[in-house]
Order: C-alpha cells, then structure tokens, then sequence
C-alpha cells in the first residue's frame, strides 16, 4: 500500500511512496501528529539523483522490520531538498552545529515535535560500519534518549535556537567607509588554495565553484592580474578535459572525487550547469580558445534535446545511477569502443579517451577524458590535426548512439525556478556571445513558461511538475530569475520581459529586503513560520541568493534611474561588508557588487534595427566586459522608461555609454564605440 507521499509530484518523494515506511511529507499535519503522540519526528532530507540516498533507501527504508521500527518509534517526514531548500537549509546548519561536521544529502534529523533538532547526521548504515553505528540500533537509543532526557534536550534547543539567532549578521559601522581591501584579499586567498597543476581550489573532492570562477575572471578585467586570469581559464581548460565534464554529451557532472577531475560523482545538476555554461562564453571571449565555444556548443545542444520541456522550462537534474549502479550509462571498455569504430576511429579515439591506459573505474571499466592532446594523437599517427578532427568527431558520434541505446538515468523532471534562472541568464550569455539564436530562444522559452506559469498574483511559486505549480518562492526564485532577464534583455530586448524584471523587482523588495537591518530573508515575509529565518551571503553550490539580488538590483537601478533598487544594494552590502572582510573568498558573488558600489557599471544603449547593429555586434564580439551591460533596442520599441528612450537615427545606429550618472555624448561608429569600452574603468 502506498503511503502518505503517493499524492505528492517530487519525483524523490515518489519514490518513496511505496516504502513501508509511513512517510509524512512536511506540514503541520506530521508535527501535529507527534505531539498528539507524543513521538519525535525522523526527519530525512535528500534529492532523486543522490546516490547516497538511493543507498539509504534500499538498506534501511524498503526494508520491513526497519520500517516498522520507524513507525514504532517516530513520526517519520521526507523532504525534497529541491523543493523545500528553507527546510534543507535550516537543518543543515544545525546539524553542522550539533556535529560539528559537513552536512549533506541524505541528512537525518531528529526533531522535538515543536521542529527543534536534538540529533542528526547524514546516511546511516543498516548495520555498523564505516565507523558508523547501525540505524537500527541507533534509532532505538535515540528514541531512549528522547523520553530519558527531555529537560536536556530542551535545554540543548534553546542554546542552539540562540546561535542560529546570532548566524544573522550584524552590520557594519556607519562610518566605515568600503574599500578594495576585501576584492584584493579575496584574490589572495584563492590563489593560496589554488592547484596549480590540475586547476581548481583544494584537492578532492573537488567542485566547479562557479561563483570564485567569475569572481577572478572579473578581477583580472578590472586590475590585469595574470594570475587571476590564470585561475580561471586553467581551472576550466582541465575540467574540459577531465571526466567531470561528458566528453561524448557535453554538460558537467556534479563534482570530482579525486583531485585531478577523473572521476565524478554521476549526477547532472542544472544548476552547475547554467553558470558554468556562463563562465564557458566569458572565457571564450577572454581568451579566443576554440575549446571553450566547442563545450559551449555541446553543452546548450544537451541542455535544449534533453534538460528543456517541450512548454519551455528546464528539468533540475539527471540521476547519478542507471540499473542501480553509479555512472554504469557512461562507462565504455575497449573492446566495447573498438566493437563500435572503424580501425581509424579507434586508434585516434583510443588515445585520447584514455582508453589505451589502465582503467581508472571499478570493475574494470573506463569513464572518458580528454587524456591525450589531439595533437600529439595526431603526431604519433602521423596524420594531419584537421583528419584526426574529423575521425574524433565521427568517433564521438558512434559512441555517443551506442550509449543512447543504455539504459538511461532517471531524469527529475521538475521545473524550479530559481535553477531555471540560472540556466536562462547562462543561454542567453552564451547565445549573445557566440550569436546562436537557438539558445537565446531556449531561454525565452524558458522565461515566458515561467512568467504564465509560476507568476501569479505579484508572487513567484518555487516549483513546476505534472501541471502543478507549488511552493510559495524563494529568495533565490526572485534573485535569479531577475538576473536571467537581465541577461535575456541584452541577447534580445523585448518589452514584457523588461516589464517582468521590474515587477520582480518590486516584488523582491515587498515580500524580502529587511528595511531595518538591510539584506533580504530568504524566506517571504509571510512564509510559513519555521525555526529559523536565515540570510545567507556565502556562495555554496549555488551563487548567495543575497549577491544576486543585489547585484540584479544595482544593475537594473543604474539602468533604470530607480535609486530605490540602488539603496537596496546598498545596504545588503553594508549588512555584510564584515563578512566580506573577514571572509573575502566565501563571499565572490557579493564581491562582484561591491566592485560595482565603488566603480559603477557601464550601461550601453544601442538604438538601431538589427539590420544595421550587424557590424557593432561584430565589433563587440570579441570584447570580454564584465562590468558593463549593451541593450540593443530597436527604434520600434516604445514605452520606454525614460533612461532607455534614447533616441533613434533613421537607417543608422545610435550609441550611449553611461556610467553612473555620466553619460557620454552619442556614437555613431562602431570603433569609436570599441575604444571607449576599452579605456580604463569602462568595462
């Protein structure tokens, strides 16, 4: 008999709705019910492409006598992690606390019926080992404790309920003025922890770190730096050629588990996905290499045939398992690849998968790297880079069909609108720059299912699945949302999406920004109550939601004239300016908005119709300009907010650079137009 998850849409709480477990999904329903019992509550948190859960999932929850155990001792609740990341979050940081550890997914939670946690930890066995007690057995002591202990547990809850309360920030001196110091610390620590001979920060396991990518990239623009450049061209050149990254697909996988990114951790998040898709046309301009637009092209061609609905928004994620073992789709073995290729095609795709070396998988089996240079391939066989080009590609083809025919991993086929923003804002970069249409229309696709679907009402929902649209939105819903259309607006201007920015804008100021203190909650002013009301600032595995909304408002307030949406930047970077200075490198994506505080961006207005913005599109092609924004709006575009409506030549192009306050008068050449943006502190 299915359980209390089978009306659910989450695709990871789908499967669980058949466990024996009585599995209560969040709501004031389970609580109610362990206080009218008076049980703790079990609470499990994972995502549906988690290995480590599915592992959880078969050891302990499908299995009847730990069930029963369950249902004896507790109210048991599943959360999707995806779906309700105010859960997620709150619980992690208080396991962290209780712990004194890294969290992660699956996490266990133990909680009073009142939400207070009293114990935690992430997977459990279902028999000790790997220096962890048995869940069985731990979910009888903990049940003891919990009738054994209560005043200290209570106790415990409140010390804990008090150091999240202070985990807010405090705010910085009036007085104190902003500087570069932090922008210039933050530089130096990255380059302390950075790998020089494999890219990256640390060793394993080893993460994109997206949001310290760009931070440095952008550094390097403003000051020069090399090594700042350095960082982050290095760091993406290996991952490309590493096997987080799908050499036959395109598209990166979650993380590295070794230090060298050889092997990954199978899954495919869109959020990684859709800043490191970004930083790909950033590099690519920066740099000119070839490699990064080659990734690009794969990467957008996967992301539109497999990760977009056919109504227009993104999937959130690819499992890491098929046939219930980690990365068994992507695996080849020699003889599997030379069963496949003709003797030409294997002897150059040998080589540089790496398939000619040991195996560098379990069970025998190789998972793909761009192992050799195709040059030195091509030396050693004595043929031509061009010939050896095309029998990689035709090589890369025919495995590519061959592994279509495996058994796929599942894919979650919710639409979150917060990674969507994410994947809007990275096509839409990546279209403008590398003047690919198709994606830059993926991403329209994308933001008008959001705006007819999960836009009602002046509010944004959270989630999109089966035909229902759930989950009263996040921060980052806003946040990121916002800056996609920022993004859009400069592949394509199109008024509605201009219009949905400010109405998002206005919205994100009513239901989020804290008037008293600054910055924004990343809950909504009439969210559900939690324990906890968190602002968080530090980059993770996504950007802060606080930097991007800032930075979205500070950009969309100098283009606008709005000073509201400034004096909102203004004092979420006054808020944190602290944390900035004790911890430069946690914070990139609120670097990026003090850069702009103390050196406003650049805002170019180009009016003319396509025709003849042709040849100052190719003249901007090769300009990597992180601090500035270029909207091409054509002379029929009418209603416009009175800092937009420049006016228009008939049959010529007209240009306008602003920078802050200051405008220049208009240009009419392109070069001209090349060589202000090329001057320092304009780009």
């Amino acid at each position: 008999m299915p359980n209390r998850l089978i009306d659910e849409t989450s695709p990871y709480l789908l499967q669980h709705a058949h466990n024996p477990v009585d599995w209560h999904p969040w709501g004031a329903e389970a609580f109610a019910l362990a206080r009218q019992q008076d049980k703790p509550v079990l609470l499990s948190v994972g995502y549906s492409a988690c290995h480590w859960c599915h592992v959880m999932a078969h050891e302990s929850f499908e299995d009847p006598q730990t069930a029963a155990l369950m249902n004896e001792l507790f109210v048991n609740v599943k959360v999707d992690r995806e779906e309700r990341p105010d859960v997620d979050q709150i619980y992690q940081n208080a396991h962290a606390l209780l712990t004194h550890r890294n969290g992660g997914w699956p996490l266990t939670m133990f909680l009073s019926p009142d939400q207070r946690p009293f114990f935690g930890g992430t997977y459990f066995p279902r028999e000790p080992r790997y220096q962890l007690p048995g869940f069985k057995e731990l979910l009888r002591r903990v049940a003891e404790a919990y009738r054994a202990q209560r005043e200290e547990i209570a106790r415990q809850n409140e010390s804990l309920l008090e150091i999240l309360r202070n985990t807010l920030p405090r705010g910085q001196p009036a007085s104190e003025p902003w500087s570069e110091q932090p922008l210039q610390q933050a530089l130096e620590e990255l380059e302390r922890i950075f790998d020089g001979v494999h890219g990256g920060f640390g060793g394993a396991p080893k993460f994109p770190h997206p949001a310290e990518l760009d931070f440095c990239l952008r550094r390097h623009a403003q000051t020069g730096d090399p090594q700042a450049r350095r960082i982050a061209v290095f760091t993406l050149e290996k991952m490309l050629r590493g096997g987080v990254y799908d050499q036959l697909r395109g598209g990166f996988y979650r993380y590295s588990v070794d230090g060298q990114w050889t092997i990954p951790h199978f899954e495919k998040m869109l959020y990684d996905n859709g800043p490191l898709l970004r930083l790909l046309a950033d590099a690519g301009q920066l740099s000119g290499d070839p490699l990064f637009r080659g990734a690009a092209e794969q990467t957008a061609a996967w992301v539109m045939e497999e990760m977009q609905a056919p109504e227009g928004g993104y999937y959130a994620t690819l499992d890491a398992d098929s046939e219930d073992e980690e990365g068994k789709f992507y695996l080849w073995t020699p003889e599997q690849a030379a069963a496949l290729l003709n003797p030409e095609e294997y002897a150059v795709a040998a080589p540089y998968f790496g398939l000619t070396d040991a195996p560098n998988f379990e069970n025998h089996a190789w998972h793909l790297t761009a192992r050799s240079p195709l040059r030195t391939v091509a030396e050693s066989l004595g043929k031509s880079s061009d010939e050896c080009e095309h029998l990689l590609a035709s090589a890369r083809d025919k495995l590519l069909q061959a592994r279509g025919g495996r058994v796929a991993p599942s894919r979650d086929e919710k639409i979150l609108t917060a990674w969507n923003g994410l994947m809007i804002a990275g096509m839409a970069r990546a279209g403008r720059v590398y003047n690919q249409a198709a994606w830059v229309a993926s991403a329209r696709r994308a933001a008008d299912f959001l705006r007819r679907t999960a836009w009602r009402d002046g509010r944004l929902s959270a989630c999109h699945k089966d035909g229902r649209t759930r989950f009263n939105g996040y921060l980052d819903d806003y946040a990121f949302l916002l800056q996609g259309l920022l993004e859009l607006l400069q592949a394509e201007f199109r008024a509605e999406h201009l219009a949905f920015a400010r109405d998002l804008a206005e919205a994100l100021l009513e239901r989020f920004h804290d008037p008293e203190a600054g910055g924004f909650f990343f809950t909504s002013h009439d969210h559900e109550p939690l324990i906890h009301r968190p602002k968080p600032a530090e980059d993770n595995a996504t950007p802060s939601g606080n930097g991007i909304a800032a930075g979205a408002l500070q950009r969309l307030g100098h283009l606008l004239g709005e000073p509201r949406y400034l004096e909102a930047a203004a004092t979420a970077l006054k808020l944190f300016y602290p944390a900035l200075t004790r911890h430069p490198s946690a914070h990139c994506t609120l670097l990026s908005v003090l850069e702009e505080a103390l050196e406003p961006p650049t805002v170019v207005i180009l009016r003319g119709e396509s025709a003849t913005l042709e040849p100052w599109d190719a003249a901007l092609a090769g300009l990597y300009l992180p601090h500035a924004s270029v909207f091409r709006i054509p002379p029929s575009a009418a209603n416009l907010p009175a800092a937009l409506d420049k006016p228009a030549i008939p049959g010529a192009v007209n240009a306008w650079v602003c920078r802050g306050v200051i405008c220049l008068s208009p240009i009419v050449e392109p070069e001209r137009l090349v060589e202000v943006l090329k001057e320092p502190g304009k780009s």
